[in-house]
């Protein structure tokens, strides 16, 4: 029997490459983030050289990333520059809250991504405000002139909204809050579920969330997307805490096996490697099945939840 492209040539569809996406994506953040953020031309300089040593040190810009990947999934690709000021402001908001993470009231870092840590660079006080300034220029960002002339001001404010209860008491701080302040030695599994979801977990699925609206995402679509922000979220916390025990620290650029010295709750802590590995492994198949509903648009998505699964770094 004839093959039915007998006589025919047939085109192949290209291989998309996760990884020469991730570096377009971050080249157009970095770019969008360096005319963002004031130089250090201005008074103090030593505010804006702080606020851009962390801004620019390394990170692999996720968070934004899945905002413009989303807006790809729902058929949005060519309006992702109007996202580029919501994209930014998600990454100065995830900055800040490595900056003050890595204060000696909190974690005590000396390293972040192979470099000396803000407060170890600048002093704690610099490193505090320059949390502090990062944060309220993301909000200074989304409510700046820029993003709206491209984007309905309701749509703005329920942006804003999101991303604010995602990074406040209810989402980041609060996770963090519970992370300081839970006696180690009566943690649960609800507690530790309760600090990776929200610390870790709320901003990478309003990250999501947020990208869907400026998508145009209906209501079906926003729910698959949150399920999937959500799972992955989680996953990507539960990765970090296996690599902490396992990773090499010259790809991580973090101290491989602080939080055991520190006695962190963390999911090896309480569950075992194996166990944590499994929990991450089927997160990502149930992320994976929250995309089923999307078409070849929404690889980039899919292909970043296995990235974050299989990660070194």
């Amino acid at each position: 029997m004839p093959s039915l492209s007998q006589g025919k040539q047939v085109k192949a569809e290209p291989v998309f490459c996760l990884t020469n996406y991730l570096e377009a994506k971050k080249q157009s953040i970095d770019a969008a983030l360096a005319g963002y953020l004031p130089g250090e031309d201005n008074y103090p300089p030593v505010i804006f050289r702080a606020m851009r040593y962390s801004l620019f040190a390394g990170g692999k810009r996720i968070r934004p990333i899945l905002c413009l990947a989303v807006m790809k999934a729902l058929g949005a690709e060519e309006r992702e520059k109007d996202a580029l000021p919501v994209a930014c402001a998600l990454e100065m908001i995830h900055t800040y809250s490595l900056i003050h993470d890595d204060l000696p009231a909190l974690d005590d870092d000396d390293l972040r991504r192979g470099k000396p840590t803000s407060h170890k660079a600048f002093g704690e006080d610099m490193a505090v405000l320059a949390g502090d300034a990062l944060l309220t220029e993301a909000f200074a960002l989304l409510s700046g002139r820029e993003l709206r002339e491209l984007v309905a001001p309701e749509l703005i404010l329920t942006i804003i909204n999101e991303i604010a209860i995602a990074a406040g008491c209810f989402g980041m701080i609060g996770g963090q809050v519970v992370d300081v302040s839970s006696d180690k030695g009566l943690a649960d599994a609800d507690t530790l579920h309760y600090i990776h979801t929200h610390k870790t977990g709320d901003l990478i699925q309003a990250s999501i969330k947020v990208g869907a609206l400026l998508g145009g995402g209906g209501k079906e679509a926003l729910e698959a997307l949150s399920i999937y922000g959500g799972r992955i979220g989680l996953m990507f916390q539960i990765v970090d805490d296996i690599l902490n025990v396992e990773g090499d620290g010259a790809k991580t650029g973090k101290s491989i096996g602080s939080d055991v010295s520190r006695g962190k709750l963390t999911f090896p802590s309480l569950f075992g490697m194996e166990a944590s590995r499994e929990k991450a492994g089927r997160l990502l198949q149930e992320a994976l099945e929250a995309l089923s509903g999307f078409g070849a648009d929404a690889t980039p998505l899919r292909l970043l939840a296995e990235g974050i699964m299989d990660r070194k770094a």
